[in-house]
């Protein structure tokens, strides 16, 4: 009996000392783990490009400023021609720096619905004006500087200026290479005008059957180059 009790304070402390082994071992494990995750693997706790949220206010560094050549720009050969775009109306605000239209940059034209009309069918003359120059100009196509003439040969049968009631003005810029025409046609009601018959409500019927007439017009001074020819039945 006197000889186990030293046999017993041998066996404990053994089982501390490998007690105290095993946590110092533990504490090395959990110090080389750590270190293997700081230096083995960088990216922990990086946010990738893809998380990462947008700068709301973006570098003015040169790299981030775009091109001369990485914004297209519009130059006079890629400009639409007027064949390639709907034919635009003239726009009287649009005036800028524009020159007056001159007579020799400016085709004026005449323009008819029909060729040919049946007895009791109204011609309705419009004009079409063509900028035939090379820079953009005003004009007044208002329908003050606007006038329509029907003849039959040297006879003058109706002037559309006789009539007229509130004439009005419109400054227009007409692009180069522009066609415009007017968008309200001005009827003829086949009677012959005078600034002294405009109420009178029996005024000479202009002659049909296959009768030829020619229409002429002038706007803004600028004559029409040419007539239009048309026919009452």
């Amino acid at each position: 009996m006197t000889r186990a009790r030293p046999r017993t304070r041998r066996r404990s402390a053994a089982v501390y000392r490998r007690r105290r082994l095993v946590v110092l071992l533990g504490v090395l494990a959990l110090v080389a783990a750590v270190v293997w995750l700081v230096v083995a693997q960088p990216w922990r706790g990086m946010a990738w490009p893809w998380d990462q949220p947008a700068d709301p206010t973006p570098s003015a560094s040169p790299s981030a400023t775009p091109s001369a050549t990485s914004t297209p720009t519009l130059t006079p050969s890629d400009a639409p021609t007027v064949s390639e775009t709907p034919t635009p109306s003239p726009t009287a605000d649009a005036v800028g720096t524009a020159k007056p239209c001159v007579a020799r940059d400016i085709l004026v034209e005449a323009l008819s619905d029909a060729d040919t009309y049946a007895g009791g069918q109204n011609p309705q003359l419009s004009i079409r004006l063509t900028n035939q120059g090379d820079a953009d100009c005003t004009l007044n196509v208002g329908t003050t500087t606007q006038m329509f003439t029907v003849s039959s040969g040297s006879d003058v049968w109706w002037r559309s200026t006789d009539c007229q009631t509130e004439p009005s003005d419109m400054i227009a810029t007409i692009a180069a290479g522009q066609t415009v025409s007017s968008a309200t046609p001005v009827v003829w009601d086949r009677t012959r005008s005078s600034v002294s018959t405009c109420d009178t409500a029996n005024r000479p019927v202009a002659p049909g059957g296959g009768a030829s007439y020619h229409v002429t017009v002038e706007i803004g001074g600028i004559p029409a180059s040419t007539s239009k020819q048309i026919l009452l039945y």
